[in-house]
């Protein structure tokens, strides 16, 4: 006989969720502080979109194939622990070997290892709010993890900024990072593996048979059919073969080969589905893809716009700051890095905000439903992009960050809350997964035309990359539109 599953305490919820402070203490080291490593070591500025690849591209494999073996999962470490376990040792030891990268591509390479390690533990926290609290208590529990999200983020993007206030060198000679960046990254070490073992060896799950037992567990309904699979992916096919034509026949930039290589990539893969017979991962990815919810289609256009948007912040932010507002591109200047500072001050602004943010949106939902909400918090952030544009005073970016506070921990929060109750407990990992995509695929866009589109239209100023993020983010506000509202909103 099925039965409800039992609520957690606050505490409860605030133990298996504060692993994620670990994860973003990383993260946002990474966003603030790779791309300003990049430049130490020789990158040009059109060059960082595609160096960046690497990030998008690991979560695009990963983060599905977790899902589905972490669904499949059950040992004596539990069933989503022992990922965030090898996920935690893999980013520990990436953050502490990349701040020492002694070439450009070395580098590169790291950001991969630290990105898939963030991906194999990040993947399944989403899935864990899922498994252990009741469909009651899930939009506190993604509100939660928003809160440490922004806590982590604050105070890993503001390090190098204290710690060289603290008197740490901030600058060092060319092709050196500077030690502010380095013992930055040091701690963030340190934090990340602090706060994984706190979640690991503080919380418990429920076993496969258990799980099953209780009432939210929703009976799995059948797969359609895939037989039509081919349709689209002949005519993603055939895109990404053009293109990859057009490329060739008109000598076009290098990084545009990732998007027609996707676009034919995935769509092998769809035609490939409508005739396989095969019972394996990839086959149940791929179909579960095709096959997903009407609610989950339209949020995807959502997530692409909005995650289009906060990669181009992440990826250009440094850059755009120290070259237009204060007069330097050089990175062994005391200009660039005191802008590069800067910047990584803005990201714990808006990082911080969004702590604050987490706890104002639930009023903000129970006055104006989830939809109209994550409207109106997307279109603050993309005000807040499009006003680099317009400011003179760097100081004056605060903020501009207020309103990108507000779009991201809407982005980390809302989306969860209007799809988590449309999923299956039994396949809540791989759907995690494959939202993703829509997380990754945006992003593997921006690494692919960015940089195309600052040096073609933009005279390689970053600045005009923030500008289109914040059009982005407007136009994510609007597919919101589309997203069916719940006939009742539970309160976040």
């Amino acid at each position: 006989m099925s039965k409800a599953k039992p609520e957690l305490s606050f505490w409860q919820i605030w133990h298996m969720c504060f692993g994620f402070l670990g994860i973003q203490f990383g993260f946002a080291l990474q966003n603030a502080n790779v791309s300003r490593i990049f430049q130490t070591l020789g990158a040009n500025v059109d060059q960082i979109p595609v160096l960046w690849i690497a990030a998008p591209f690991t979560g695009l494999i990963v983060q599905p194939v977790i899902g589905y073996f972490s669904d499949r999962t059950w040992n004596r470490f539990g069933r989503r622990r022992p990922y965030f376990f090898a996920g935690a040792v893999l980013a520990t030891l990436a953050l502490l070997a990349m701040p020492n990268s002694p070439t450009l591509w070395i580098a590169a390479g790291l950001l991969w290892i630290m990105d898939a390690s963030f991906n194999v533990s990040m993947e399944p926290f989403r899935a864990f709010v899922g498994d252990q609290l009741p469909p009651s208590q899930r939009p506190l529990g993604y509100a939660m993890q928003s809160v440490f999200i922004g806590v982590g983020a604050v105070v890993a993007s503001f390090l190098p900024y204290v710690l060289t206030h603290l008197g740490v060198a901030n600058t060092a000679p060319a092709g050196e990072v500077p030690h502010s960046v380095k013992y930055a990254f040091y701690a963030g070490a340190a934090v990340l593996l602090g706060a994984m073992l706190w979640t690991i060896l503080g919380t418990r799950e429920y076993p496969p048979e258990q799980l099953e037992s209780f009432s939210d567990n929703r009976v799995e309904e059948a797969p359609g059919s895939v037989a039509g699979a081919w349709k689209i992916g002949m005519l993603m096919l055939v895109l990404g073969l053009v293109l990859l034509g057009l490329i060739r026949r008109f000598a076009l930039e290098k990084e545009l080969y990732l998007l027609a290589g996707g676009l034919a990539g995935f769509g092998a893969l769809f035609v490939w589905l409508s005739r396989s017979r095969s019972d394996g991962a990839l086959r149940h990815i791929m179909g579960d893809l095709h096959g997903m919810p009407l609610p989950m289609r339209r949020l995807n256009w959502v997530q692409f716009f909005s995650w289009f948007a906060m990669f181009a912040m992440w990826i250009n932010t440094t850059a755009a700051v120290s070259q237009t507002f204060y007069g330097s591109s050089d990175t062994t200047s005391v200009a660039y890095n005191e802008g590069a500072n800067w910047a990584g001050v803005l990201m714990g602004t808006y990082n911080g905000v969004g702590v604050l943010a987490a706890i104002a949106i639930p009023l903000l939902v129970r006055a104006c439903g989830l939809r109209l909400s994550h409207l109106v918090n997307l279109w603050l952030g993309g005000l807040g992009l499009l006003s680099f544009l317009l400011i003179h005073d760097p100081r004056w970016l605060i903020a501009s960050m207020v309103g990108v506070g507000f779009a991201w921990a809407s982005i980390l929060s809302l989306p969860y809350a209007m799809l988590s109750d449309n999923l299956p407990a039994a396949k809540m990992g791989i759907y995690m997964g494959i939202f993703n995509f829509f997380i990754v695929i945006p992003q593997l866009l921006a690494a692919s035309v960015l940089g195309v589109l600052l040096k073609l239209f933009f005279h390689n100023q970053p600045i005009w990359a923030l500008g289109l993020g914040g059009v982005s983010l407007l136009v994510a506000g609007l597919c919101t539109l589309r997203v069916p509202e719940p006939a009742t909103t539970p309160p976040p």
